[in-house]
């Protein structure tokens, strides 16, 4: 399994304890390659001082063991405030090897075990949820959010407006508020890939 922490020597204004674990599904985990995923965590360390840590996946059984780890091992786990999801799927599910796994069955892998942290999905994948599986998802993980873009297709990779997004959310903890800058600051990108948030 792939663990990654891109973190840049020693800088006044970083602050080590914010992180964002990011879980990438890949077709075969052995396979070392430089994914667009890691450049981008790369890349917001270089210009927002915010570190994360990287891993990849290529069954449920190993999204769910990084989970399992990240929340029994990882004693900086309450300093995560954003699980980063980077995986292809349809609008209520992801898949992984092949496999369509929906959103009630990684609510129940995770059941418990993301207490207000954020879920945010990359734009490899449309997030569409209904307002039942959004609101079972978020009961049964105990998540404050989960956010994504509706639109996949739009010809645009949600990368850039991910790490603002990211970072938004660095300088302040308050959700609407953090959308609301988001749409202010970057409308054109929002409404192509079509961003949402379920909380």
């Amino acid at each position: 399994m792939l663990e990654k922490r891109t973190q840049l020597p020693q800088k006044n204004d970083l602050d080590p304890e914010k992180f964002i674990y990011c879980l990438e599904g890949v077709a075969d985990v052995e396979l070392n390659q430089i994914t667009e995923a890691q450049k981008n965590l790369e890349e917001l360390v270089i210009q927002y001082g915010i570190a994360s840590i990287y891993q990849t996946c290529d069954t449920i059984e190993g999204l769910e063991a990084s989970l399992n780890t990240l929340v029994l091992d990882d004693h900086y786990f309450k300093e995560y405030e954003i699980i980063y999801l980077v995986m292809t799927g349809e609008a209520n599910s992801i898949c992984l090897n092949d496999y369509y796994y929906s959103f009630q069955e990684i609510a129940e892998l995770f059941e418990g075990k993301l207490r207000g942290k954020i879920v945010h999905f990359s734009s490899a994948k449309i997030l569409d949820l209904d307002e039942e599986e959004a609101q079972y998802f978020l009961d049964i993980t105990n998540a404050k959010a989960v956010s994504g873009y509706g639109n996949a297709d739009a010809g645009l990779s949600s990368s850039n407006l991910d790490k603002v997004f990211f970072n938004l959310f660095n300088e302040d903890d308050d959700i609407f508020e953090v959308v609301e800058q988001l749409h202010q600051k970057h409308y054109a990108a929002c409404k192509l890939l079509d961003f949402r948030m379920y909380y």
